[in-house]
């Protein structure tokens, strides 16, 4: 398999579960794609009207998850812990078929998702990569809250500070290269709260799904959930996972530097926005092996880019 070509999942995976802010059971169907077609969702519960592309311009709400729309109004929430599995995975292409409106959270991470796509494996394309390169730095803040993304050599880099009150949570911080590192404890790291908050955000008519099974709840300086924790970092972790998914609403992988501290699906959807607003501050570039330096090809980091 040429590892800097365009791939997609040798074959459909299916999966159903609960819809965690819906409360309603849900079936998708993930189905190779041909090149230069990038991911797309398809509401096969609408005839009509029924695509919709994961692009940072179509997310339509950022409260607790991302929800991308179409022009007609037709939508598809929770999308980032399966576009984060298909960014790390490397998939290029790929139709999501899902009956409903909300993508499962099965256990809270990407994990199943990752599972499931290695079990069945991907796909090269004799078509090239396309990876965004980004030029200067750009950044957003919200208060105290900010995120920034600055050139890179060949990586891409996400250093992800939380700060929480709660004595659990506290202040975590981690730093990955998405390309070189392994990602297992990112990918199965679950979604969290605090158990204080469930009635405000079930009063706004989520997380009518949640449960101990697909989320991690804080109460005070215990975890409810039986088992514990999955790693000591899986707070900060599992933003990480969570920013990871909504940068590949960009379209492309990406080679940047990243710092973020106290973010989430807003702050990141509204840096993509700035940097794409003006040309000068990225570039989108092909690689092809023939076109490579020799010492290039040779890097580990382009044998995992793609």
């Amino acid at each position: 398999m040429s590892l800097l070509n365009q791939k997609t999942i040798r074959k459909k995976v299916s999966f159903s579960g609960v819809g965690l802010h819906s409360g309603i059971i849900v079936k998708i169907c993930i189905k190779p794609s041909e090149p230069d077609t990038g991911i797309v969702f398809k509401r096969t519960d609408l005839k009509t009207n029924n695509l919709i592309y994961p692009n940072f311009m179509n997310v339509s709400n950022t409260a607790l998850c991302t929800t991308i729309s179409n022009s007609h109004g037709v939508k598809v929430s929770t999308i980032e812990h399966l576009m984060g599995a298909l960014f790390g995975l490397g998939v290029d292409n790929a139709l999501v078929e899902i009956d409903n409106e909300e993508v499962p959270i099965l256990d809270g991470s990407a994990k199943l998702f990752i599972n499931e796509i290695l079990s069945v494996g991907l796909e090269s394309s004799n078509k090239p990569i396309k990876i965004i390169k980004i030029n200067r730095k750009v950044e957003f803040k919200n208060g105290d809250k900010f995120i920034s993304i600055e050139p890179s050599k060949l990586s891409l880099d996400i250093d992800f500070q939380l700060k929480y009150q709660n004595q659990t949570i506290g202040n975590q911080r981690n730093k990955v290269n998405v390309y070189e590192d392994n990602l297992e404890e990112i990918f199965n790291s679950r979604t969290f709260c605090l158990y204080e908050d469930i009635e405000a955000i079930k009063k706004n008519g989520l997380a009518k799904g949640g449960s101990l099974e697909n989320a991690i709840v804080v109460k005070g300086e215990n975890i409810l959930n039986p088992d514990g924790l999955r790693n000591t970092k899986e707070f900060v972790n599992h933003k990480i996972l969570d920013c990871i998914g909504d940068l590949f609403t960009s379209g492309y992988r990406m080679i940047a530097s990243i710092n973020c501290s106290q973010g989430g699906h807003f702050m990141t959807n509204s840096l993509l926005k700035k940097v794409f607003e003006n040309k000068e501050n990225f570039s989108i570039i092909e690689i092809q092996e023939r076109t490579l330096p020799h010492t290039l090809i040779n890097r580990s980091l382009l044998r995992s880019i793609a």
